[in-house]
């Protein structure tokens, strides 16, 4: 188990190459990788920045973590969540699950985003045309969440 929260950018294809790095355990390995996007609609996006409380962060996403740990059969999975400010096409979050089979691993990565984008401790604010706006939650990815719960 890793959850990483950090500032700093991270390379994920160097991230991906760690993780699997010597692992004969496994028979698949799935991966998101969420990144800034330049346009929310008719806006253009100059920069996101993410806001958190470190500890409270850190908590609730091994919380989760274990949740997708105790619903799939995973080998491991990786989170790395960043804070700070950064700019459209700069990756935000990757999320790596390995399981000995495609559907809990590609079960379980679908299940830890949809749990980050709704009960991380992160705020997020968007710099649009010299002005900042909070990012409201979407129903949306409520109902993404609440899809599990029946599962």
């Amino acid at each position: 188990m890793a959850v990483i929260v950090q500032a700093e950018p991270f390379d994920c294809g160097a991230e991906m190459s760690k993780f699997t790095a010597g692992r004969r355990d496994v028979g698949a390995v799935a991966s998101f990788v969420g990144l800034v996007r330049e346009r929310d609609g008719d806006a253009s996006i100059d920069a996101m920045t993410l806001e958190h409380y470190p500890g409270m962060t850190e908590k609730q996403l091994a919380k989760i973590e274990a949740d997708a740990r105790s619903r799939w059969p995973l080998q491991d999975c990786l989170i790395i969540h960043r804070f700070g400010r950064m700019e459209p096409g700069e990756p935000i979050v990757m999320v790596l699950t390995a399981s000995p089979h495609r559907a809990a691993a590609l079960d379980a990565c679908e299940f830890l985003i949809d749990f980050l984008k709704t009960q991380a401790p992160f705020w997020k604010v968007e710099e649009v045309g010299g002005d900042e706006r909070w990012v409201d939650a979407k129903a949306s990815d409520d109902l993404a969440t609440e899809r599990w719960s029946n599962r």
